[in-house]
């Protein structure tokens, strides 16, 4: 079975438009990121990578008199919940295997704690490498969704992070194949 690409999810409507209503720029950037991450914690960057990229697809827009309302947002936020249901629903309508589409998705749910009363939230390692990702890309009042790429240069960084996920994919077969 061949591997779901990043740029494959991105050509997907459905990506289209949740990917650029909470930000391409900040979900590809998110996503170089997780890639760094996933390297430096030992976790599979296939899986960092495509959660990282999509981690806000569940974002609401809170407007009030046509300003964006920050605090209310703050305040009223759910989209980890939205945003996982909707990764895993793509993922699986893309092919990918269901046991890496759940996992992606509970990345996507547990990349923040921002829709939780006031517990703290224990994280696989992929999940702390997505969270991780979003953070380091984050900016204040909410500023990294508005970050603006053009399509060609977003195309050309995906098509660039999916060739350095698949070295690093081959690279890892290869040695625990034992090939030199």
């Amino acid at each position: 079975m061949s591997r779901l690409t990043l740029l494959e999810i991105y050509e997907h409507p459905i990506a289209q438009k949740y990917v650029h209503r909470s930000g391409l720029a900040h979900a590809i950037s998110t996503a170089y990121y997780a890639y760094q991450f996933a390297l430096e914690y030992n976790v599979n960057p296939d899986l960092a990578v495509k959660a990282a990229f999509l981690h806000d697809m569940g974002h609401y827009t809170w407007y009030v008199n046509g300003e964006w309302d920050y605090d209310l947002y703050k305040e009223n936020d759910i989209h980890p919940i939205k945003g996982a249901e909707r990764a895993h629903k793509l993922l699986i309508r893309l092919g990918e295997d269901r046991v890496r589409a759940k996992e992606i998705a509970l990345a996507v749910l547990f990349h923040t704690d921002s829709f939780l009363p006031e517990s703290p939230i224990t994280r696989t390692p992929l999940q702390e490498v997505v969270a991780l990702a979003d953070e380091a890309d984050e900016e204040p009042d909410g500023k990294h969704h508005y970050r603006y790429i053009s399509p060609e240069r977003a195309r050309k960084k995906i098509a660039d992070l999916d060739r350095k996920i698949e070295r690093t994919l081959n690279h890892f077969y290869d040695e625990s194949a034992g090939a030199p």
